[in-house]
């Protein structure tokens, strides 16, 4: 199908789904941005976690 083979109907129906694709597009990069700061946090959450565990368990035992 050359340019000048599409009418008008064919035309909005090929920016409707430009328009679409593009919308997807911003929406799984929102949640790619998402994930990658969740998981730049997950190990520091992680660590903190396991500070606060062993220094309870150290204060137990040597109170």
């Amino acid at each position: 199908m050359s340019a000048t083979d599409m009418n008008e109907p064919d035309t909005v129906n090929i920016n409707a789904k430009i328009a679409r694709l593009m919308a997807e597009t911003q929406k799984l990069n929102a949640e790619a941005n998402k994930f990658n700061r969740e998981s730049l946090w997950y190990p520091l959450a992680m660590a903190s976690g396991l500070v606060g565990a062993v220094t309870a368990v150290i204060i137990k035992y040597i109170a």
